[in-house]
């Protein structure tokens, strides 16, 4: 029997990325967002492709009667979780503390905070039942660095360093692997989002430098949930290689 994993946000960018790299290690997959026909597209591909089973759940993972309706909507032989990989995320505008919109500000913690409580919660009581699993949540350099005007958005990762160090202490007793990527530019859909759709504007956080891709980061996640049992990656922050840190990063004159 294949090992099972489970996705959140796997409907684009890093998500998707990473149920391709799980399905091609032999995991059965679960696959999660809110786009049911993109969820359903990858699952053709991934059974087609890897030889594995897929299961879709559709839902919007800020709202807890939907994750709680998802999970117990999952067959009993779906829930034996190995790996879980909280990508869920996102980042709502760019704008001056004092400026915020509300909105978007409830959308980033509901999304990147309690979001990924909602599903860790079902998914830890079976790991913790079963005395194994491995958890992998995806923080950001985000979560280590405040730059200016992401205020909100580096408080939901600084939050998710925290729980994922609280995570691991309270799952020590339980033989419980828990993990976090922190990766800086990479261009998936994240900037499309945080700009509501401005693709000109997204396109230009990367111009002159060759961000990360989705893959590099799932590359990342093959390393960490490939490790021998005894050994944890706490924690992994990658960066392209024209960025240092949140502040500093080299363009070239290329568009």
């Amino acid at each position: 029997m294949n090992k099972k994993a489970f996705v959140t946000g796997a409907s684009a960018g890093i998500g998707m990325a990473t149920a391709k790299m799980l399905s091609r290690n032999g995991y059965d997959v679960i696959i999660t967002g809110r786009r049911r026909e993109r969820l359903e597209a990858l699952k053709l591909d991934l059974e087609q492709n890897f030889g594995v089973s897929v299961f879709v759940l559709a839902f919007d993972i800020r709202k807890k009667a939907e994750v709680d309706k998802a999970w117990d909507s999952l067959p009993q032989e779906w829930r034996q979780i190995d790996v879980l990989v909280n990508n869920a995320g996102l980042a709502a505008g760019l704008d001056y503390i004092y400026d915020g919109d509300t909105e978007d500000w409830e959308t980033m913690i509901d999304t990147n905070i309690k979001g990924l409580l909602y599903i860790s919660r079902h998914v830890m009581q079976v790991m913790k039942e079963r005395r194994g699993g491995h958890i992998v949540n995806l923080s950001s350099i985000a979560g280590k660095e405040v730059y200016e005007r992401g205020n909100i958005y580096c408080a939901t990762k600084h939050a998710v360093e925290a729980i994922t160090k609280g995570m691991r202490i309270d799952l020590l007793p339980y033989n419980v692997k828990v993990s976090s990527v922190s990766p800086g530019m990479v261009e998936t859909e994240f900037s499309i989002v945080r700009f509501k759709g401005d693709e000109q504007k997204a396109k230009s956080v990367y111009a002159g430098l060759e961000p990360l891709r989705a893959e590099d980061i799932a590359d990342v996640i093959e390393f960490i949930i490939t490790r021998p049992s005894h050994v944890n990656i706490n924690d992994v922050l990658v960066m392209p290689t024209a960025q240092a840190n949140s502040f500093y990063v080299h363009r070239t004159n290329k568009d």
